[in-house]
């Protein structure tokens, strides 16, 4: 899997880019068909100091998208994560039931 890393109007320290890859290369766990992921890092306001983290990820014909917003980049991250896990799921169980179900109206 190709994972882009992006700092929007910052440079990110190379542990953080380092951190995010490697949790998002984490989710080939839970899907294996993961084309590609796109997280780009940013702040929505820089005096409160909210850090943004928005993980894309590529899918055959579909993109998953996940935003979190907290205040650290690692929690932000691991929060996105966490969701895309549970999207990664249900995207799996969807691709499951609609084969299962095509399976059935042939038999």
């Amino acid at each position: 899997m190709n994972v882009q890393v992006t700092a929007r109007r910052f440079k990110a320290h190379d542990s953080l880019r380092e951190y995010a890859q490697n949790e998002v290369s984490k989710l080939e766990r839970y899907f294996d068909n993961i084309i590609g992921a796109d997280v780009i890092l940013s702040f929505e306001k820089p005096r409160d100091s909210v850090k943004t983290a928005e993980i894309s990820l590529s899918v055959y014909s579909k993109k998953i998208i996940a935003k979190e917003s907290s205040d650290d980049f690692i929690k932000s991250i691991d929060l996105a994560v966490a969701k895309l896990e549970r999207q990664l799921n249900r995207y799996k169980s969807k691709k499951r039931d609609k084969k299962r179900s095509s399976s059935k109206v042939l038999v």
